[in-house]
Order: C-alpha cells, then sequence, then structure tokens
C-alpha cells in the first residue's frame, strides 16, 4: 500500500513538474521581453537546456535578462549595417560649438508627419537647461531664452511660431530666418550668429499614408506660404487637389491620382533649395532634369545640416543630438511603431505605387540612413575609445602610485620587480587594451592610432 502510494506520489510530481514547465515557455511566446513579465523570463531562462540564455547577432542582455544598450535594433532590421555610400571624415564627426549664451540659434526645419511635432516638444519641455524654457498650460508656445538674456536660442515651431509660414522649407527657412532673429534684436549693432539647422526625415512610404490619413480627417495646410525668389507661387504653377474646404473622406487612390500633390516627394523638395529649378514653375525645365536637381541639392543641405535624426531610430536620435550640440535630454525618447497609418493595410501594389510616386524621397532617405548609421558607428566607436584611455590613464596614475610607494623601500642598487597585485586575468586585460590591432587596412581617413581595436570596430560597424 506504502509502495503504490509513492509511487502516485511520484507520478503526480513529474506530471506537475511538466505542466510548470510548460506553462513557462508559454509564458515566454505570450509575454514579450520588453513588458512587465520580466521576472517570468528569467524562470524560463532557468529551465533553458545549460541554464543558458539564446542570443542573437546585435541583441546584448545583462544577467538578469534586461538589454544592456539601449541601442539594439530600434527598427527590427538586420543586425548588421553595410554603408552603402562614402563620406568624409568631418562628414561623420558631427559636432558643433554651440553657444547657447551667445548667439548662436537653432533652427528646426519641421516636414509635416515626420514626428517632428514630438521630438519639437522634446526641444522645448525635455532638455537639461541652466535657463529651462517657460511652458505653460494652454499655450502652445514656450519661452526659450539665453541664460542673462532676453533673447531665443530655438527657432521653432513651439517657441517662436511658424514665423517664416506654416511648415516653411529650406527655400523659406535660410532666407527668412536671418532677417526675423534680427527683427527681435534690440541692439543696434546686430550680432553675427551661426544657425544650426536640425531636421527630422521618415521612411517615405510611411510618411506618404500618414500624410494621406491627416488629410482624410480633414487636415489642410492651406496656410503654407510656399515662398521661393520673393514671391508665392500663382494658381496655375501650384494647383489644388480638392475645391472644397478641406480634402476630409478622399480615397488613397484619389489621394495618389493627384499629380499636384505635394506630399508626393515632400522631403526631397522641403530639403532642396528651389531656386535652383525656378521654384514652382515647372515649365522651365522638364521633370527628368528638375528632380535630380533637387535631389542633389536635397543631399547637399542635408549633409550641411549640424544634426538631423530619423523617425525610425528614436534612441539613436537622442544620442547623436545630445552628442552633436552637448546638450542632454532629461527623459528618454521612445520608440513607438504603432501610428494610424501602420493600422492602415494596404495592398502590395499600393505601396508600390507609393514607391513610384515617392522615388526620389526613396532615394533620399536611403542616402540619409546611411549617413546617419555611419555617424552613430563613428560616434559610439569614438565614445569606447574615450572610454578605455581614461581607464588607462587611470592605471597608469595607479601603477605610478604604488611604483612610487614601492621605490621608497627599494636601496639603490635595487630594481623595482613586478608587484604581483594584478591577477592574471587583468594582466591580459591590460595587455589587450594597451595594444592596438592595425593588420587590417582602412579607408584613408580612418586613422588607426585615433580609433579602437579591430575588436571594437567589429562591435560598432554592427547596427546596435
Amino acid at each position: 500500500m506504502d509502495e503504490k502510494s509513492t509511487s502516485s506520489h511520484q507520478r503526480l510530481l513529474v506530471f506537475l513538474l511538466m505542466v510548470l514547465i510548460f506553462g513557462v515557455f508559454m509564458i515566454q511566446y505570450a509575454c514579450p521581453r520588453s513588458s512587465e513579465c520580466r521576472m517570468l523570463h528569467q524562470l524560463g531562462a532557468w529551465f533553458t537546456l545549460g541554464g543558458k540564455r539564446g542570443t542573437h547577432i546585435g541583441e546584448s542582455e545583462s544577467q538578469d535578462g534586461l538589454q544592456k544598450d539601449p541601442y539594439i535594433a530600434e527598427d527590427g532590421a538586420l543586425a548588421r549595417f553595410v554603408p552603402r555610400f562614402n563620406f568624409t571624415k568631418p562628414d561623420l564627426n558631427r559636432v558643433v560649438d554651440f553657444n547657447i549664451k551667445g548667439d548662436d540659434v537653432i533652427v528646426f526645419l519641421h516636414i509635416q508627419k515626420t514626428g517632428g511635432t514630438t521630438f519639437g516638444r522634446h526641444l522645448v519641455r525635455n532638455i537639461q537647461l541652466e535657463r529651462p524654457c517657460e511652458c505653460h498650460a494652454g499655450q502652445k508656445k514656450c519661452t526659450c531664452l539665453r541664460p542673462g538674456k532676453k533673447e531665443t536660442w530655438l527657432f521653432s515651431r513651439f517657441s517662436t511660431g511658424w514665423s517664416c509660414g506654416l511648415h516653411a522649407d529650406w527655400t523659406e527657412l535660410t532666407r527668412c530666418v536671418p532677417s526675423r532673429m534680427d527683427s527681435r534684436e534690440t541692439q543696434k549693432n546686430q550680432p553675427s550668429r551661426n544657425y544650426y539647422y536640425i531636421t527630422i526625415l521618415r521612411d517615405p512610404v510611411s510618411r506618404y499614408l500618414s500624410e494621406w490619413r491627416h488629410v482624410q480627417r480633414g487636415a489642410t495646410w492651406k496656410a503654407s506660404l510656399h515662398m521661393c525668389d520673393g514671391r508665392s507661387p500663382t494658381v496655375s504653377e501650384l494647383p489644388g487637389c480638392y475645391s472644397g474646404d478641406d480634402w476630409s473622406g478622399c480615397s488613397l487612390q484619389e489621394f495618389m491620382d493627384c499629380p499636384y500633390n505635394l506630399a508626393s516627394n515632400r522631403q526631397t523638395r522641403m530639403l532642396a533649395d528651389l531656386s535652383l529649378v525656378g521654384c514652382y514653375n515647372v515649365s522651365t525645365m522638364s521633370e527628368d532634369e528638375r528632380w535630380p536637381v533637387l535631389l542633389d541639392s536635397a543631399k547637399r543641405n542635408l549633409k550641411g545640416m549640424a544634426f538631423f535624426g530619423l523617425t525610425e531610430y528614436q534612441r539613436k536620435t537622442q544620442y547623436l543630438f545630445e552628442r552633436t550640440f552637448n546638450l542632454q535630454f532629461i527623459a528618454p525618447f521612445t520608440q513607438l511603431n504603432g501610428t494610424r497609418a501602420s493600422s492602415v493595410e494596404v495592398p502590395p501594389e499600393a505601396q508600390e505605387r507609393i514607391r513610384r510616386l515617392n522615388r526620389w524621397d526613396v532615394e533620399l532617405y536611403d542616402y540619409a540612413r546611411d549617413l546617419f548609421l555611419q555617424r552613430f558607428q563613428v560616434a559610439r566607436q569614438q565614445e569606447h575609445r574615450q572610454a578605455r584611455e581614461q581607464r588607462q590613464q587611470e592605471r597608469r596614475r595607479l601603477r605610478g602610485r604604488f611604483s612610487q610607494k614601492q621605490g621608497r623601500r627599494l636601496k639603490p642598487t635595487e630594481t623595482a620587480r613586478p608587484t604581483g597585485v594584478e591577477t592574471e586575468e587583468q594582466q591580459r586585460e591590460m595587455a589587450a587594451e594597451d595594444s592596438v590591432e592595425s593588420e587590417v587596412l582602412f579607408p584613408d581617413w580612418w586613422d588607426v592610432d585615433e580609433n579602437s581595436t579591430m575588436e571594437d570596430y567589429i562591435g560598432n560597424v554592427e547596427q546596435w
């Protein structure tokens, strides 16, 4: 009787254990890692073979299952990023000497439906400043003044308003901002300012769909001036797509069919110098001549900007802005992949047509993404190298102190021997950090002596 009871208990325990293991694995599938179920994931890790967690290329976790690096694969892209464009060292090492106490001004070029509203709020509400912007409930604009002065350091929607027109583009801002800033000054001798232009770009298909949904809900940008060469375009130069007060309720087909829709290739047009192609007068040259000129101009202006970010890479955008301007945000940016546009089911053929309609924006975005990720890689590599140099300097300082103490105890004829304080592992680590691998060929501008080891280089060319 006892033997039967013991056997039954053993079978019950085995069954319960199997149910527990099965439940843990099911929880891991049902509960994403980024949610509040980390304790359950930790429990599930104990049941994996050998107690080892699965790691993937581009994924880095600490012992408690949390991500160590906040810049890991924000868009779910491939773990490795392979550069397609060649940029010079100054193009990639983008750090400006922004003097908020002087006369420098940051100018935000806000392109529609790129997440610019969120980024604009970060600029006025989320930066650590000696004199924070004053934002009051119910007011659309904040007051962003320099420390000790009654002058603004930020030209944007939420600081100065649409002073150069609703969603003013590169052509408008570069001609309007200096005069607007000078008109705000009370000094007789106007200062010589540095204007640092910044912007945010977005995947063209997602941006186009987002603009369509925005227009479908009744939004218009009728107040936009589209100033170029001193005047706004005529009705014949820029016809409308609808006759009523707005275009609410329009279908995607109708939105795509309008040949005058400024949503197509909006990012390229807003970043280019339109005076190069006769502004909005399309009779000056053919489309095949016009758009390559605009694309080259947009690329040139984008590369020359102090900073630009990408909607699909929020944390990297935050990191590069902070490094470029030596300003720190209070709260981290959040990557939101769910938008109204992403919730729309668009057939593949419609998506392909949107890509064709925005072919110049697609080229511009590929160029921008490549430049953006290369800048991020170089910045991270420099950060790692600086941290390693600081560790090396600290170790040399500690070694020097210890050697001095040892030297006082030695006779003049004696020489100091290895202290033996460091463990073998520490000695190997210090030896590895003091060495620089140089057997791999780098581009001409890539100074091996100024960069990290080959191991760090390989680590940095991976897309975080």
